[in-house]
């Protein structure tokens, strides 16, 4: 039987899921978390690779990122062969250790951004691994909240404010939020609107000039703002430039 074309994202970022073979842990000991992480800050160095967020856990693991100089494909293949290669040496086994290749899906819009980011970070919670996602060693949380060192946290802390320590506090505030979020669900591909088509959807409906909504009521605002993000092909980034708004402004409208 021939394998499901892998849907490539046009953003070239993806959210990739790995787990171990027979559902058997693929880190042991705390040594091989590292080694993970070293391998994949090893080839982040080679490939220039962007990586966003990354929970690893006994039989699994998630990352959050944007293909560098190659398709994401041999990416994850180099990362892979790698990794087991040392496994098998360390545990004196040899054979598969992944389950078939790794999954992923496609990052196409910074609201499935930020429904991903939280999705991975809040892995250890939910697996109640820890009550504090800070405290997990082998998660990118922790370098939001101190101190990166392979992860951009720009990309990410920059949608919730342009000021860095709101952002922070909106993070954080964010992640508190337990979520029932469904990921590697794929949306099928919608067109995207103009910016003419936005305003004239708002004027159309509401009968008000979209440039004058940080004027209005905040219920006026909530109210045109989910309108439009129930409208097809209306992105959030698109909506922050239009309003004046922050994206996470827009992401919590009516919340």
């Amino acid at each position: 039987m021939s394998r499901t074309r892998r849907i490539l994202s046009s953003t070239g970022i993806y959210h990739i899921m790995v787990r171990g073979i027979n559902q058997q842990n693929i880190f042991v000991e705390d040594e091989d978390y590292s080694r993970y992480l070293d391998t994949l800050e090893k080839y982040q160095k080679e490939i220039d690779f962007e990586l966003y967020a990354y929970c690893l856990m006994g039989n699994h693991l998630h990352l959050l990122m944007k293909e560098g100089n190659e398709e994401i494909g041999n990416t994850m293949k180099r990362i892979g062969v790698s990794y087991v290669y040392w496994y098998n040496w360390q545990y004196n086994r040899s054979g598969h250790l992944f389950q078939g290749r790794f999954k992923s899906e496609p990052v196409e819009n910074d609201a499935y951004f930020l429904t991903v980011l939280r999705y991975i970070h809040q892995n250890p919670l939910k697996a109640s691994l820890t009550s504090d996602l800070e405290k997990y060693k082998w998660s990118s949380y922790k370098e939001y909240a101190k101190q990166s060192k392979m992860v951009n946290t720009n990309f990410a802390l920059q949608l919730f404010s342009s000021d860095k320590n709101d952002s922070l506090a909106r993070f954080r505030a964010f992640h508190k939020e337990i979520s029932n979020e469904k990921c590697l669900d794929i949306e099928e591909e919608k067109r995207t609107l103009s910016d003419e088509e936005v305003r004239e959807l708002v004027f159309n409906k509401h009968n008000i000039e979209l440039a004058k909504i940080q004027n209005m009521e905040q219920e006026l605002q909530d109210k045109i703002i989910l309108d439009l993000r129930e409208e097809q092909g209306v992105s959030l980034r698109q909506l922050s430039r239009l309003t004046g708004f922050t994206i996470y402004r827009i992401y919590k409208a009516g919340v």
